[in-house]
């Protein structure tokens, strides 16, 4: 049953709930209200919901109306003896003293009438009721706090609605005239748009630049703190119709954006996903201000591969963007918006839900990595781990380097036949000679484009910048308290990055001392993690979540965490992984290694890790020899060698031979093998396949071959030339189109006269489908399996060699 109550529309409210009032702008900075308020209230939730069912009961009672007979109007249960000020639930000491018959100060009743309502009710339920408990007790302190007179009538409607959903056990749903998204398009498909319209046109490389700016830009809306209409009036006197709209909608900033950041009991939204242009146009020109404003004081703060991004990009960006914002004419605020260049596709830019404003930088990435398994769970009446257990930090070995076994070459060794192609250890060492201190890593700032991965993160490292710590709880040592507040930025990194999450079950992995976490450390706070389980058993360990907090993505901190956890398996003697994957995290786990194919053996991990719906099981095998933290540095090394080899081969080729002189005796015609210094060049006679010389025979094999090809399950694709209304702008992306039909007619006009020009043909069907569908697609899958099986048919029939 789900409840609601009214907001009155037009009630302004203040950014940060429940803190000081903060300035508009980019919101707060690390150690405010709004940051310490929220982890705060997901410490309590936990330790909460981990309290034993009579100590939930007495907290669920204050809210309850009295049940006893005789139609008692008490609306909530009232100690006799109330503690002197709040106090957060606490473990055995207090639960041992809840007397369900224990009366009301008020009416006299027992707690037992205030909740015989919740004595049927799932553990589930009761939990749901005690969060919404205390973002009604936060709430509270927000209305008592706040000095604007208008900010706390939407605090109190929220506090009503909440306190009126524990009353009748329902859900909190706001009663509005207007339900989200309140404009179309949105701004992030007005972005998306904006992006497509100005950029479609650019390289590749630079098309993705464009879209990390989108991406920053976006963010920074999602998490702006917008002023108050009063402020707003004080320093840019408007008409009363722009005053009034903007007061609705930064009321419904307030209650649909920024409290549910902190109360989590009410549904939250992303403010680019259901605003549209009205409320850019308000916000835009003070935030490109401050952004700018912000970019110039933080840029020695700034990660020097983000540097020239913000500082020149970003602006010029900006300036675009705003005259599309304001102009009358533009059209990417239609609706019917459809962009006719010729340029690449641009992939759709999503923001996505993300921690609360903590010390945010300017730049931002990619969607986060969201990898779950609700396979573990600890009693719901049990302890809250962070109060009863202590954490603990293992002596970790991350931030070390394994030290790689000297390989000992046997007699044997030396006695194995070489393979074709080895490049001779003497030459290796002669060109490492020659290159300056091969085994150094340039410490640079400036990162090319064919950098690794990691590479930034690496040097970060080096730099002490990041830390990599191995952290979890222990039931049998002395609690540190940095590491319990590692754990708990774990579990707020893992909870606002993984919105599909219970943030309960979260709470209880991340806690659970069964489970570990490799913690990325940076300026002392929690910037992401791997959060996994270990089965020494069964030779296997279960990654269950893995994220980086939204504004410290796309410097390779993913893959270096991943690193590291390879790392610390290895020499924990643990050579695999799994996990469950959903759509967005696949693409992430194949480039660290993981794949479909899964080596452990199933009877393994069957009974170990819950199998369940929407997601992918995926599995990585290690390899004890690999030194996965250095793994790129390496393979750059091996590259800078064979390129230093291919100079040397270079060098001793441009020897210069004497013209030929057979031809002025007479000869004709001489073999290519004999030309002196061609086989030193690489060159190497090339096999050639049967060319039919028979212009019926080759008619006949090839008609063969095309009827084979246009029979086959899926050939249905490429059977007709494309219509342009099925595909638009197909023909201004492919220059050369071919299909089946077409080729069925050239082969009847007797245009093919060799073999190759039929091959051609095919092989621009094959490759103009990739380069237009991407490589999800049905039709890009047609065209490999198609390809592969035409490859199979010209084999068989002998036109080139198998």
């Amino acid at each position: 049953m789900a409840e609601s109550a009214g907001i009155q529309q037009g009630s302004p409210a203040i950014g940060a709930a429940g803190s000081v009032p903060a300035a508009p702008g980019a919101g707060a900075t690390e150690g405010s209200g709004a940051a310490v308020g929220s982890a705060r209230i997901a410490l309590k939730k936990a330790q909460l919901r981990c309290s034993p069912r009579p100590k939930k009961l007495e907290k669920l009672g204050v809210y309850s109306s009295c049940k006893a007979e005789g139609a008692c109007k008490c609306n909530g249960w009232k100690s006799q003896n109330p503690p002197p000020s709040p106090t957060p639930p606490r473990t055995d000491q207090q639960s041992n003293a809840v007397n369900l018959q224990e009366p009301c100060r008020s009416c006299s009743h027992t707690l037992g009438d205030h909740v015989t309502h919740l004595e049927n009710v799932s553990e589930e339920e009761m939990n749901r009721l005690l969060g919404i408990v205390l973002d009604v007790e936060y709430l509270y302190t927000c209305v008592h706090k706040e000095e604007d007179a208008d900010t706390k009538q939407v605090y109190f409607s929220l506090f009503k609605l909440l306190r009126k959903s524990i009353l009748q056990m329902g859900k909190p749903t706001l009663e509005a005239q207007e339900s989200p998204p309140f404009e179309k398009p949105g701004i992030e498909q007005g972005v998306n748009n904006f992006v497509q319209y100005k950029f479609s046109h650019l390289p590749s490389k630079e098309r993705q630049t464009i879209v990390e700016l989108a991406k920053m830009f976006l963010n920074q809306i999602n998490y702006w703190q917008l002023e108050t209409p009063s402020q707003r009036r004080q320093r840019a006197p408007t008409s009363t119709d722009d005053a009034a709209g903007y007061k609705i909608n930064y009321t419904r900033w307030l209650c649909y954006c920024n409290v549910p950041q902190f109360c989590d009991s009410l549904p939250r939204y992303e403010t680019t996903q259901i605003f549209g242009r009205t409320l850019l146009r308000s916000v835009f020109t003070v935030m490109r201000k401050q952004l700018l404003e912000q970019a110039r004081q933080e840029k020695d703060k700034l990660p020097p591969e983000k540097r020239t991004l913000i500082l020149t990009h970003f602006p010029k960006f900006l300036s675009m963007l705003e005259e599309e914002v304001y102009s009358q004419s533009s059209p990417i605020w239609s609706q019917e918006f459809s962009d006719g260049s010729t340029g690449g596709q641009i992939p759709i830019i999503h923001t996505v839900i993300s921690a609360p404003p903590v010390a945010r930088p300017l730049y931002y990435s990619t969607s986060p990595v969201s990898v779950v398994d609700p396979a573990s769970s600890c009693g719901t009446g049990s302890v809250s781990p962070a109060m009863k257990t202590a954490a603990v930090l293992e002596p970790s070995p991350v931030g070390e380097k394994r030290k790689l076994a000297e390989p000992a070459v046997s007699q044997e060794e030396t006695k194995r036949p070489k393979v074709v192609g080895d490049i001779p250890m003497d030459l290796i060492n002669e060109v490492m000679a020659t290159m300056a201190d091969p085994t150094a890593i340039p410490e640079t700032s400036l990162l090319s484009a064919h950098s690794a991965r990691d590479e930034a993160a690496r040097l970060e490292e080096r730099r002490g910048v990041i830390e990599f710590h191995v952290i979890g709880n222990s039931l049998n040592q002395k609690p540190n308290k940095r590491i319990l507040m590692w754990l708990v930025g774990l579990q707020n990194v893992f909870s606002h990055q993984l919105p599909r999450m219970p943030k309960e079950y979260i709470t209880r992995l991340v806690f659970d001392p069964k489970h570990k976490t490799l913690s990325l450390i940076k300026d002392g706070r929690v910037i992401g993690g791997i959060c996994f389980r270990m089965f020494p058993s069964q030779g296997f360990t279960e990654i269950v979540f893995c994220a980086v907090t939204s504004n410290e993505q796309v410097k390779g901190y993913g893959t270096h965490l991943m690193n590291h956890l390879k790392e610390y398996h290895i020499k924990h003697q643990i050579l695999n992984f799994l996990t469950y994957a959903d759509e967005y995290a696949i693409g992430y786990f194949k480039k660290q290694g993981f794949s479909k194919d899964i080596k452990v053996p199933k009877a393994k991990y069957v009974g170990y890790i819950k199998d369940y719906e929407g997601a992918t099981l995926m599995g990585c095998e290690l390899n004890p020899s690999i030194p996965y933290t250095e793994f790129s540095v390496i393979i750059k090394k091996q590259k800078e060698i064979i390129k230093k080899l291919i100079e040397r081969k270079q060098a001793q080729i441009r020897k210069v031979y004497p013209g030929l002189s057979c031809f002025k005796e007479g000869v004709r015609q001489i073999p290519i093998e004999s030309i002196p210094g061609i086989r030193e060049t690489g060159w190497k006679p090339i096999a050639k396949g049967k060319e039919l010389k028979d212009p019926e025979q080759l008619y006949s094999t090839l008609k063969t071959i095309l009827q084979h090809v246009k029979s086959h399950q899926n050939a249905w694709p490429f059977m007709e030339p494309v219509k342009k209304t099925e595909a638009p702008g197909y023909y201004q992306v492919i220059r050369f189109p071919m299909d089946l039909k077409t080729m069925s007619e050239r082969l009847k006009s007797r245009y093919y006269t060799t073999r190759k020009l039929f091959m051609a043909d095919m092989q621009r069907i094959f490759t103009n489908c990739r380069e237009y569908n991407p490589p999800e697609s049905e039709y890009y899958k047609c065209a490999n399996l198609l390809e592969k099986f035409f490859y199979t048919k010209i084999k068989e029939a002998g036109l080139i060699e198998k």
